[in-house]
Formats: structure tokens, C-alpha cells, sequence
């Protein structure tokens, strides 16, 4: 592994390779074109209202963590054009896969952050988010990486800064540790509230759900997945 293909961040956001395979030709153009004009510039403040990253009409703001392929993220912005959505991926490929999804769809309500999500939390302003989804995160399963799992108390802390009263945070795995670590560390927390009332809450994702690729092979392998929504108080 060459060391440009690493991204290694000490304050725990983001391990391992950056890159994966070689991008085709219109990808690079792409990416090089039309990314700088969805991506957010966090060397600026932030607005105090997001919506005025996006058009007039926008009702309010979603961000999703780790998007990979972007087939959520695409699918939730063709659904709700009234929905300003911020998207926030690491790794080379899945951009450059969410970057031509929005040129082909002619999306005009995705904005987009290729680096780390934990740069882009301390950004965003206060109560400025609507919901934030979290799907099938690396759930690092060997003991000592934990650390490195996305969802940790002061990660907890920092949703419930950007998401308004009443807003949302949704998770979804297959991984039963995972799943449990999250719940803990979540509804330890006094700023949300697990809204699950019955076993089908958690089982079967919720309305407008779009099952990624992800999903579907780890159904296919036999994993169940998980639906977790969290309020904030």
C-alpha cells in the first residue's frame, strides 16, 4: 500500500485506503469538473442557514455519513427535491460514482465533502440539520480497533449539536455488535431518544429506504440487517 492511498487520521475518523480502483476516463473529467462545484468549502464559515447552499425552495437539510456507492444518497435526492442533502465520502471511488450519478440525474439538491466526516460535523452549524443517516458503517471488528468506529460518545455529542430539535439520526447495519455499541452509546445520551415501540421498528427499514448494493450482499450471505432512528430531544 503506498503511503498516498492511506488516510489516517489520529483523531479517529477515517483508516485505510483512500483509493481503490483506477477511474475511468470520464470519471476523472468528472471529477475533476464537477466536483469543485458541489464540493462544501470548509475553509469558509458556514452559513447560518444551509439552505442557502441550495435553491429557494429548499425545506430543510440531510446529511449522510459515508455514502460509498451513493445509491441512497441519489435515490433519497430524486424523491425529495424540496431536501437539501449533504453528502460526505472518503474514499476516491465512491465519490467519483456519487459525482457522475448527479450529472446524469441532473440533481441540483446534493452538495458534496470528499474527506473526513468529522471535519465536516465541527463545520456545520448548530441545529442546522434535519437527520443524519449513518449506513452500514466499517464496523471494525477486532477488539482494539474500536476506536476507530465512526459512532463513539463525543460523536454522539456532536449529532445532537448539528441536528435541530425533533431531528433524526438513522443507522443501519449487520453487524449484532455494532448494532449494540451503537444503542448503548446513543441512548446513553440524554439529547435522543431511541424511537422504537416494536420489533418491526428495527427489523425493516424505514419508509423510503433504498437498499445499497452493500445490503443486498449482505442479505444474500445471510446477515439480517438493523434499522436504528434516534430522536433529538
Amino acid at each position: 500500500m503506498k503511503a498516498d492511498d492511506e488516510f489516517h487520521r489520529g483523531r479517529g475518523a477515517i483508516f485505510g485506503r483512500r483509493k481503490g480502483h483506477p477511474l475511468r476516463a470520464r470519471q476523472n473529467v468528472l471529477f475533476d469538473e464537477v466536483l469543485p462545484k458541489l464540493a462544501l468549502d470548509l475553509t469558509a464559515p458556514a452559513p447560518a442557514d444551509l439552505r442557502t447552499l441550495f435553491g429557494a425552495d429548499t425545506t430543510e437539510i440531510r446529511l449522510e455519513i459515508g455514502f460509498g456507492g451513493g445509491e441512497h444518497l441519489l435515490a433519497q435526492a430524486e424523491q425529495h427535491a424540496d431536501v437539501g442533502y449533504i453528502g460526505c465520502e472518503p474514499f476516491l471511488n465512491g465519490m467519483a460514482k456519487a459525482v457522475a450519478g448527479v450529472t446524469e440525474k441532473s440533481l441540483t439538491n446534493i452538495r458534496l465533502h470528499y474527506g473526513d466526516a468529522i471535519d465536516l460535523l465541527a463545520w456545520l452549524p448548530a441545529g442546522s440539520v434535519a437527520r443524519i443517516d449513518l449506513l452500514y458503517p466499517d464496523p471494525w471488528p477486532k477488539r482494539r480497533h474500536w476506536k476507530r468506529r465512526f459512532v463513539q460518545t463525543e460523536r454522539v455529542a456532536e449529532f445532537a449539536r448539528v441536528l435541530r430539535p425533533g431531528g433524526e439520526f438513522r443507522f443501519a447495519s449487520d453487524i449484532p455488535d455494532y448494532i449494540a455499541w451503537t444503542l448503548s452509546r446513543v441512548t446513553a445520551s440524554r439529547d435522543f431518544a431511541w424511537t422504537a415501540e416494536r420489533a418491526d421498528d428495527w427489523r425493516l427499514p424505514w419508509q423510503g429506504f433504498v437498499q445499497t448494493r452493500y445490503e443486498t450482499k449482505a442479505m444474500r450471505e445471510g446477515r439480517v440487517p438493523c434499522y436504528l432512528i434516534f430522536r433529538r430531544d
